[in-house]
């Protein structure tokens, strides 16, 4: 069994953060958790088994988490994990593999998602700041979304230059 419960994996399995374009409707978001757990139930790199768990996390960001100290995650099983979510955003509705635009709170606290030029005008205009909550996608090991350091000040990570 290659499925797991994202809680049962170790601190430094390996991430990726795959951000939605847009909240999918509850019936599609169920329909993205089945696909997703039928994937990492059959996913290996070469023939090995990947221990592997995933989250739907705020509606917005698929995190997919692999146990490398068993079986590390090839190119191959890496383009086969790219093709999946490339057939789940039909699944799903949405757009989950693009990782141009920044995803952040608003004032409110709700998850939004702009173009990066967008992000730059809204600093601008004075609407975001150093103290905007932005989420970092570029986080590559499970302890970061557990701790929470890939949801934090725009100051403290690379959207600092997008200010």
């Amino acid at each position: 069994m290659s499925h797991v419960a994202l809680s049962a994996l170790p601190g430094d399995a390996r991430v990726w953060c795959f951000g939605a374009s847009d909240a999918p409707s509850e019936d599609a978001a169920e329909r993205l958790h089945t696909a997703m757990a039928d994937f990492l139930e059959r996913w290996t790199a070469h023939r090995a088994d990947l221990r592997a768990g995933y989250d739907w996390l705020h509606d917005r960001f698929l995190v997919v988490a692999v146990d490398e100290s068993r079986a590390g995650a090839s190119g191959c099983s890496i383009d086969a994990l790219t093709s999946e979510i490339r057939r789940l955003e039909g699944v799903a509705g949405v757009s989950l593999l693009d990782a141009a635009p920044v995803w952040y709170r608003d004032a409110g606290g709700a998850v939004r998602r702009v173009s990066r030029d967008e992000f730059r005008r809204l600093a601008d205009e004075g609407r975001i700041g150093p103290d905007t909550i932005v989420f970092d996608l570029t986080i590559d090991r499970l302890d970061a979304i557990r701790t929470g350091a890939w949801e934090g000040a725009a100051a403290r990570s690379w959207h600092a230059g997008l200010l």
